[in-house]
């Protein structure tokens, strides 16, 4: 991880020590939010005066804020512009007021960040998209994006990478060249749809890179053979299979659709239908289409048209684990020292790897 001198040593000139000024750093970068147990976990401290001390400067010198969670934890939200301008960076969202689900994807994305502080994380939205349009030459209007609407006398603005999860570069496996990793982050409040949208929101960049590995990061491992399966289907199938293959399969599975042959819909096929739409659209596919429907060319006559196209593409998929959490944060307030304690263990983060690989992100 980068920790840049100078923005480090502007931090530091409010009485921070340079290990606070480096976590504030990490949150203010990537979460926005952060517990005492996390702070424990960077800097190795236990219970005491060290955290309390920390917390109690945060809180004075009005860079954060603390909120109870039904009265069974506090979350601390770093918002003060006096911080992220010191590292030029004011005009980031982690700075705004947010819901729970919201603060609980955070804090899991920072538990993945504490875990992993030995990978170079694009930090920005402009590195983001700097990387893959100057370096890799990937257009830009097939970046993910988001359309923010202004006031009254102001334009909509289009944001890239809104959803800030973690994106690297690492090698998927020992002895290979590093890849860009891309990253999903399950708060464990969220349904698969969630997942869904955000796959589909990254398609048109999925389609530009000739290789990728795609991390899902969560709570809980209840969630990873439901979003492998989910991630299969959707995303590396398509890319590594024949794509005449897909078009025949886009158009058989249209075919019942609009002839109203499911009479139980089968959820794949219909995820399929959706996102095959959004491939394999226009004139050229809608011509193919009503040639195919009608006889005129048959699925041997789509697999030659198509059979240049065939990609090699390899595409990951890897799970990581981090500490199970029984609540947005398992923290409560312990009287005594006045201090905003928690009772977490130290995290214990675990993987599943692919031939039992030994490490989740080493090279």
């Amino acid at each position: 991880m980068n920790f840049p001198t100078d923005h480090i040593e502007r931090i530091k000139e409010f009485g921070y020590s340079e290990s606070e000024a480096r976590f504030l750093y990490i949150v203010a970068v990537h979460s926005g939010y952060f517990t005492l147990g996390q702070f424990r976990a960077f800097t190795g401290t236990a219970y005491g005066k060290r955290p309390t001390s920390f917390a109690e400067k945060v809180l004075k010198r009005g860079h954060a804020t603390i909120r109870d969670y039904m009265r069974r934890g506090s979350i601390f939200h770093l918002f003060s512009r006096t911080i992220y301008g010191q590292i030029d960076k004011d005009n980031l969202r982690n700075r705004k007021r947010h819901s729970f689900d919201f603060m609980r994807s955070r804090l899991v994305l920072l538990d993945f960040i504490l875990a992993n502080q030995d990978l170079n994380y694009f930090e920005t939205e402009q590195d983001k998209v700097r990387y893959f349009c100057d370096e890799l030459g990937v257009p830009k209007d097939s970046l993910p994006a988001k359309v923010y609407e202004g006031g009254p006398d102001s334009k909509p603005t289009l944001r890239y990478f809104v959803d800030k999860f973690p994106l690297f570069l690492s090698s998927p496996f020992s002895g290979a060249s590093p890849v860009v990793t891309l990253s999903y982050v399950d708060s464990g409040f969220e349904t698969s749809s969630h997942f869904v949208s955000h796959l589909g929101a990254y398609q048109g960049l999925f389609r530009q890179l000739k290789s990728f590995r795609f991390l899902y990061i969560a709570a809980k491992n209840a969630y990873f053979q439901k979003a492998e399966e989910r991630f299969r289907s959707l995303v590396k199938r398509p890319l590594e299979s024949d794509v005449s293959g897909e078009i025949l399969r886009y158009f058989q599975v249209r075919t019942k659709w609009e002839r109203h042959e499911y009479v139980v819909p089968v959820t794949e096929d219909l995820e399929f239908l959706n996102e095959a739409r959004r491939r394999f659209h226009g004139d050229r596919f809608e011509s193919l289409y009503r040639a195919w429907s009608t006889g005129t060319i048959t699925g041997r006559d789509l697999r030659l048209e198509f059979s240049q196209l065939k990609p090699d593409r390899p595409v990951f998929f890897w799970t990581f684990l981090v500490q199970e959490h029984s609540s947005p944060v398992a923290e409560v307030i312990r009287g005594g020292d006045g201090c905003v304690k928690d009772t977490r263990n130290p995290p214990r983060h675990r993987s599943r790897h692919p031939r039992g690989a030994a490490k989740l992100l080493g090279a």
